[in-house]
């Protein structure tokens, strides 16, 4: 089984606290090995990157979600430590400005996607737009509904004109949670990671997996699937996005494009 399918979500997921601890890939080695192979596979992926961008033919979106402190941030660092800026993005949604909430809420995003040749990473997503909005009692159910309906059919766009999406949620534990927002209380030079209104959301940690759960069950399909990443582990977390990663790249068969036959014959005085 591929590594991409051993993490597949399904269309009836459960986030259950254990799963988000659990170490499937504990084979691969210690830490120190498995940190190992996820640099082997940055610097595959930043190869795989400068094809993309030479070819101009396809397009790659990743999707990072999960509750505060899962990792996003530190996929990112990781993961994509070796490309070259040239023909990657990362976006980071925030709360909306005025000026986008005046506007319907895919707008920001779709300015966002990936061109051709590029690769962009959405560190929160359209998603945002529905899992905070319904836990907070902003939206009714009913809207909850259309949106899910709603970026389904902008992700099936997005694929039926060449976009490869990649959807990761960063699966954590309450626990786990507690311990890395106490851990930046504890460092000052981590203070500036701290939001008061993050300890608002996690007083809301059930509702939010219910509407995680929810969320993903909705909007996992075929051409847009759902990967479910156990993330307790920071280890564990970048090798299994970098495994997932690499492998999807190497599935599109990137190459240079053909060598152009006059240019041999140009010769510089």
């Amino acid at each position: 089984m591929s590594i991409s399918k051993q993490f597949l979500a399904s269309s009836q997921v459960v986030l259950l606290e254990k799963d988000a601890d659990i170490k499937p890939l504990a084979s691969v080695g210690n830490k120190v090995l498995m940190k190992e192979k996820t640099l082997e596979l940055s610097a595959q992926i930043a190869e795989f990157q400068s094809l993309l961008y030479a070819q101009q033919k396809h397009k790659v979106l990743i999707i990072l979600q999960g509750m505060d402190t899962s990792g996003k941030d530190g996929t990112v660092r990781v993961v994509f430590a070796t490309s070259n800026p040239t023909g990657i993005r990362c976006v980071s949604f925030k709360a909306p400005t005025a000026k986008e909430l005046a506007h319907d809420y895919l707008w920001r995003i779709h300015q966002q996607v990936p061109a051709i040749g590029e690769l962009v990473i959405f560190n929160r997503s359209q998603y945002e737009d529905v899992l905070i909005t319904q836990v907070h009692n902003w939206i009714t159910t009913d809207e909850v509904k259309r949106r899910y309906a709603q970026i389904n059919a902008f992700e099936r766009l997005l694929t039926e004109t060449g976009t490869t999406i990649l959807k990761f949620f960063l699966h954590i534990s309450k626990d786990e949670q507690k311990k890395r927002l106490q851990e930046r209380l504890n460092d000052p030079q981590k203070h500036w990671k701290f939001d008061p209104q993050d300890l608002i959301e996690r007083a809301s940690w059930n509702v939010y997996q219910e509407a995680y759960q929810t969320s993903i069950s909705a909007t996992h399909t075929e051409e847009a699937p759902w990967h479910i990443i156990p993330a307790n582990s920071k280890t564990q977390r970048n090798f299994i996005i970098a495994s997932i990663v690499a492998e999807k790249l190497t599935s599109l068969n990137l190459s240079y494009p053909d060598p152009h036959p006059d240019y041999f014959s140009i010769k510089f005085e």
